[in-house]
């Protein structure tokens, strides 16, 4: 039993999403460290359980993260906290995938009381997670929750959402499992100048009357900057392992703590707050809030169709997203 053998330091959960509270929470009471996939949990009661677990057997908690642990995803993050672009104005996140009807029909799926939510759960929450690491929590969030094309499932299939921060600035996200061609990217409009995920940098300067010019100095300082970044000794799953076994053997942090995994968790909350209940909200999300509970949340969004198949597995291949590397053939302006 993996609970009882000494031998065992660390367990990795790779569940539906509905079980990794329950899960990670044993684990931790019987002193192992714990790696649990996206998303940490489906509730931020659900997390606060999991991360005073972990604080009160003193063991590691992590929640996988693995873009964080790409070089693109790296450098930008590297890029940005330089201050070369300046303050960040506007963010825009497009997390968008395809998936056909019968994507729906695994038995957990599609259900709010098994999957926990949808594409902005389940999908967007790997680039939820990078802007929360890039640009932190924001004020207030606006959302708008849709199912425009799988009529066999509860959950959204698509939500848009605008986040508030302070001086102004702003951030969409775009969640979606309808788009065609699965593009991710993140960019970051600065004040100096714009970069993103695939790389690409633009930077402009004023003329007398307000027009853009090129800035084609600033350019070449941000491009030299990130290309002299180093690359990373171990990327994706392979680096976010290594990262915890670091931080076991150091007694240290990982890069994604179990706070950074309720922080994502708490956003996402917001956008379906804010979707169900159709009007901006403030965060955080406090204790006494429906949405802070796994039933307040399912008896508060909406459910917008009824599940209809239920299959034990699907057959055929995955895809896995972006590898945030610019397209040759569509990359303007400068690249890597």
């Amino acid at each position: 039993m993996i609970l009882a053998d000494p031998g065992i330091d660390l367990v990795s959960i790779c569940t539906p999403p509905h079980d990794h509270a329950a899960i990670a929470i044993d684990c931790l009471n019987h002193g192992k460290h714990v790696l649990v996939e996206k998303p940490m949990a489906v509730s931020l009661l659900e997390c606060d359980a999991m991360i005073a677990a972990a604080q009160q057997n003193r063991k590691v908690l992590s929640v996988v993260a693995q873009n964080r642990f790409s070089d693109p995803i790296m450098k930008l993050k590297k890029t940005l906290d330089s201050g070369l672009i300046g303050r960040v104005l506007h963010a825009q996140v497009d997390s968008l995938w395809w998936r056909g009807r019968s994507y729906y029909d695994l038995w957990w799926r599609g259900l709010w009381e098994k999957e926990g939510g949808g594409c902005t759960l389940n999908h967007a929450v790997h680039h939820i997670d990078m802007l929360i690491w890039m640009l932190g929590m924001p004020n207030k969030v606006t959302a708008v929750l849709a199912n425009a094309a799988h009529d066999n499932s509860e959950v959204e299939d698509v939500s848009v959402a605008v986040m508030q921060y302070g001086q102004g600035t702003l951030a969409q996200v775009t969640s979606s499992v309808i788009h065609h061609g699965q593009e991710q990217q993140l960019i970051f409009q600065g004040e100096k100048a714009r970069i993103s995920a695939p790389w690409k940098v633009v930077a402009s300067r004023a003329q007398e009357n307000g027009f853009p010019l090129p800035y084609p100095e600033l350019e070449e300082k941000i491009e030299a900057f990130y290309r002299g970044l180093p690359a990373l000794k171990y990327t994706g799953h392979t680096g976010q392992i290594d990262d915890i076994l670091t931080a076991i053997e150091t007694n240290g942090e990982p890069l994604i703590t179990g706070e950074q995994g309720r922080m994502t968790i708490e956003l996402i909350t917001a956008i379906y707050k804010a979707g169900a209940e159709q009007r901006t909200i403030d965060l955080p999300i406090r204790q006494n809030d429906p949405f802070y509970t796994v039933e307040g949340i399912r008896q508060n969004v909406p459910h917008f169709h009824q599940k209809t198949g239920s299959l034990p597995q699907l057959d055929g291949k995955i895809t896995v997203g972006s590898d945030y590397l610019p397209d040759p053939d569509k990359t303007g302006g400068s690249g890597s």
